[in-house]
């Protein structure tokens, strides 16, 4: 097993990534956001400059667990795995559950949770992200690999708002299932701003500064010797039949320091912190000011982070794609400045993008090239300069040849990001109307056209191929089309496409080809296609650019 230095995205199924390329307790904090919603099916939406959202979405994923071969399998993984009390949970579920998609998607998670605890430091804590579908029995499981001991909060994020539902409550909240690996697991107290209705009804005093405060008594009810009962400032709280007590959120201000009750109350009255009250003015409160205050320590409701809306900047599209604050709070909770944070499902890649922006390391891994790409995009608007590494994406002819074998539209939508294209159609046969790519451009710089991708991984190509595109040009309006082949294009292709003649951008003053043909070994030596004054974020939704790595969240 080798453990790759760096913040790395792997494409690749989990299990798979996670058994040769992740060590054992190397990972600081794993957070995971398996799709479960049966029958599902998902699609990226990208944004077509034309506006017609028919022509930009393509199937992303299907999330419909099925029990075949491949769910027997592993569950046999989790029978040979060593872990009995996993294993004997699995088969009372799948007694009682029977051989159907819950029972298969509970399955492939099982396997998954072991290869995760395996990789946790000690020190590590584990965030799985899900839905009331699943959460019961994903409890369970973590439960038996994690042991109930292990369990740390269910947290409750309110992923929308109102819901009308004719029968039953509103479901308006996802499940957050925090695990830790052993007893001693990183912790960081971390605060979220005060509610306004809160400050309003306790901070309601206000000093000459304009600086708003709360008062707390100084002392607590019964005597004490030593410090504690001794008076200080005039005030002897024994006569009272009373103590000090520092409040504990007063040393939230100051932070831990190790000062005795009267050390306290010198640095409080140095701060001009002390105020006498009540009758004759003589009883002494400590003066809370709201802007020395952390805030409020995060709670296990979590109900200030809303959901993303298509209005939303940090909005890409993907379908379950969560809020940056949320995974932000999750890690600098959970992990160290110099931890490593895992997401063995990650999507559009928000996980890895909270964690490079409070300059923790990362691994992502993903199923698909459509999210790969997508993270690789996103990563690289936000953090202009970022190194990381890709792996199990095609690094030579070879390994991309190997893609096409194995899986035709894996194979494509890798092919259509080698030249910065938006994948379009899915896996429907015949949904793309022979296009598998647009490149979005403007000729004079100000009107939008369009360039087609074709994408054609087989041993055989023909110039039949060179005319069904030419065609899906003029059907489209397309003044640009491109063929990717991985075999050699014969001379009478390459005939039919020169025959398709030239396009004169006015922007440029140059012409191009039309109808343009690259090989695979062309495009790993660097070429790509000619298209002028490329939109290269015509389609694909930006990412904000961040500023430097944040430190702890407030």
């Amino acid at each position: 097993m080798q453990n790759h230095p760096g913040n790395r995205l792997h494409y690749g199924d989990n299990l798979a990534v996670l058994r040769a390329q992740v060590d054992d307790a190397s990972v600081d904090l794993v957070y995971l956001d398996p799709p479960f919603n049966s029958n599902a099916t998902y699609n990226i939406l990208f944004r077509s400059p034309a506006g017609a959202q028919a022509d930009a979405q393509i199937e992303a994923f299907e999330d419909s667990w099925h029990w075949n071969d491949v769910a027997e399998d592993a569950f046999d993984q989790v029978a040979r795995s060593g872990n009995t009390k996993a294993f004997d949970l699995l088969n009372a579920m799948r007694a009682f559950l029977g051989e159907n998609d819950m029972m298969a998607y509970l399955a492939m998670m099982a396997v998954r949770l072991l290869e995760l605890h395996r990789v946790l430091k000690p020190t590590g804590s584990l965030y799985l992200h899900c839905d009331p579908t699943a959460s019961h029995y994903l409890k369970l499981l973590l439960d038996s690999v994690f042991g109930p001991e292990r369990f740390r909060s269910e947290i409750i994020w309110k992923r929308t708002s109102s819901h009308n539902s004719a029968r039953r409550w509103g479901p308006i909240h996802d499940v957050i299932l925090f695990y830790s690996r052993s007893q001693d697991f990183t912790w960081n107290r971390t605060y979220t701003a005060y509610d306004e209705s809160y400050t309003r009804s306790y901070y309601r005093h206000v000093d000459e500064q304009g600086r708003r405060f709360r008062l707390s008594d100084l002392t607590a009810s019964g005597t004490r010797n030593g410090e504690s009962g001794r008076p200080w400032n005039g005030f002897n709280p024994t006569a009272h039949g009373r103590h000090w007590g520092v409040p504990s959120v007063a040393k939230e201000a100051f932070g831990e320091r190790d000062l005795t009750p009267h050390g306290w109350l010198d640095l409080f009255l140095a701060e001009g912190m002390i105020a006498m009250t009540g009758d004759g003015g003589g009883w002494p409160h400590v003066r809370r000011y709201l802007d020395k205050m952390p805030g409020q320590a995060v709670q296990d409701i979590i109900d200030d982070i809303p959901p993303l809306s298509q209005r939303h900047a940090e909005r890409l599209g993907y379908p379950t794609q969560k809020p940056l604050a949320l995974l932000e709070r999750i890690i600098a909770a959970s992990s160290s400045a110099d931890g490593t944070v895992l997401d063995p499902f990650c999507g559009c890649g928000t996980a890895v993008h909270a964690a490079q922006k409070l300059g923790r390391n990362w691994i992502g891994i993903d199923v698909t090239h459509l999210a790969i790409s997508l993270i690789e995009k996103r990563l690289k608007d936000a953090f202009p300069g970022i190194g990381f590494t890709v792996e199990g994406t095609p690094k030579d002819l070879a390994s991309a040849l190997d893609l096409a074998a194995r899986d035709k539209y894996q194979f494509q939508w890798w092919a259509v990001s080698m030249v910065d294209a938006m994948p379009f159609g899915g896996r429907k046969k015949g949904a793309d109307g022979g296009v598998d790519g647009i490149i979005y451009f403007k000729p004079d710089g100000k009107r939008t056209e369009k360039a087609i991708v074709s994408v054609k991984g087989g041993a055989n190509v023909g110039v039949q191929m060179i005319r069904d595109l030419h065609s899906a040009m003029e059907r489209d309006k397309a003044p640009i089309g491109v063929f990717i082949t991985a075999a050699m294009p014969t001379s009478v292709m390459e005939r039919e496409a020169a025959a398709v003649g030239r396009f004169k951008a006015e922007a440029t003053g140059r012409t191009y080809p039309r109808l343009q043909i690259i090989t695979l070994a062309e495009l790993f030596q660097g070429k790509r296609p000619e298209i002028p004054l490329v939109d290269a974020h015509a389609a694909f939704r930006r990412a904000g650019r961040e500023e430097k790595p944040q430190g702890r969240l407030l």
